[in-house]
């Protein structure tokens, strides 16, 4: 509770200046704890809405107070309590789950969810909150989700097996609500497209048809450092397939949105831009060169070159050295038309 002091102030007489709250103890933290799994034993929706909106109340007070429930596990009894109210009813348990989603958000930003158990009922409900119209239950969703999928693969398959999750995900870049949620939404999708998944291919085949590869190029013309980072990390994924690189070589964005942010956005930018090239490049089969001549065209050959001379990482190295030689055989066909504005390039709207 808030305590205040008084001091004496010349021209207002006395003031009643607050003093900073108590900060919230280990033990206090853990009996916090006690009493939401004895909520959840008791199927105590009110009582554990209230303890969880009381944890998200502490944490945001002030980062000792973060760091003590961090230190105490705290987003762990969260992840149990979301996964107890998730076995029943959605509905009826919505107003909880509610409450325990926004106050994980809160505690996920400083914490680490190896602690948290997912289970298809969690993913169920996180999904049905990421769908909802309440933009703040969406937002919560998928802050939620940036900080689990991560870490193992096997909730990307729970993810993309569940019914308008990938939908969802689209919708939040497609209309986005807010730049941290468009953020996070790119982050998860990139998780998906890489992953070690055994459903990997049929992920980004779905993404593909919703139409992720036009989004992102899109995107990628007028994006910030950290969204265009996490735009070329998901396409570099996507051109992994058949269907990927297709739909990459039919828009007229692909190359000169490439090109451009090989130098001119940061070393991760660089490293996707130039791994998309050279996919591109390597599995061109048309007879007039394709991307190969549009390559050229758009100075790709000069800017492999400089790359080469300034220095990047071995992968990276080794393949912008096949580029060089494979475009090398076009070279002498073609003028560079370099085009740093994207003129007269078609566009899709």
């Amino acid at each position: 509770m808030i305590q205040d002091w008084c001091v004496l102030n010349s021209s207002y007489g006395i003031e009643r200046i607050p003093t900073p709250r108590i900060p919230v103890s280990s033990e206090e933290a853990l009996e916090i704890h006690f009493k939401i799994k004895t909520a959840c034993k008791n199927g105590d929706r009110i009582g554990c809405q209230n303890l969880a909106a009381k944890i998200k109340a502490l944490a945001k007070e002030s980062e000792r107070n973060n760091s003590c429930l961090v230190a105490t596990g705290t987003a762990g009894v969260l992840s149990y309590a979301f996964e107890e109210f998730s076995k029943a009813s959605f509905e009826e348990n919505f107003a909880v789950l509610d409450e325990i989603l926004s106050s994980l958000a809160v505690l996920l930003l400083h914490d680490k969810a190896t602690n948290c158990p997912v289970s298809d009922a969690s993913i169920d409900a996180i999904v049905l909150f990421l769908k909802s119209e309440d933009l703040s239950a969406r937002r919560n969703a998928i802050l939620v989700l940036k900080e689990l999928v991560p870490l193992d693969y096997r909730k990307v398959e729970m993810l993309s097996e569940t019914e308008g999750a990938m939908e969802a995900l689209f919708k939040l870049i497609k209309a986005p609500i807010c730049h941290t949620a468009t953020k996070a939404s790119l982050t998860v999708i990139y998780h998906m497209v890489a992953s070690p998944s055994p459903a990997n291919a049929k992920i980004i085949d779905k993404f593909v048809d919703l139409g992720l590869v036009s989004l992102l190029l899109e995107m990628l013309v007028d994006a910030e450092r950290s969204l265009c980072e996490k735009a070329l990390g998901i396409l570099d994924g996507i051109c992994d397939s058949d269907q990927g690189r297709e739909e990459a070589y039919d828009h007229a964005l692909t190359i000169p949105v490439l090109i451009r942010k090989i130098h001119r956005v940061s070393d991760l930018a660089m490293k996707f831009s130039v791994s998309i090239l050279f996919k591109l490049c390597m599995d061109e089969k048309r007879e007039n060169g394709g991307v190969l001549v549009e390559a050229i065209q758009r100075n790709a050959f000069e800017k492999l070159l400089v790359l080469l001379q300034v220095g990047c990482d071995q992968r990276t190295k080794e393949k912008a050295t096949q580029l060089l030689r494979v475009l090398n055989v076009y070279r002498s066909r073609v003028d560079c038309i370099d085009s740093v504005d994207f003129k007269n390039v078609k566009r899709h709207f």
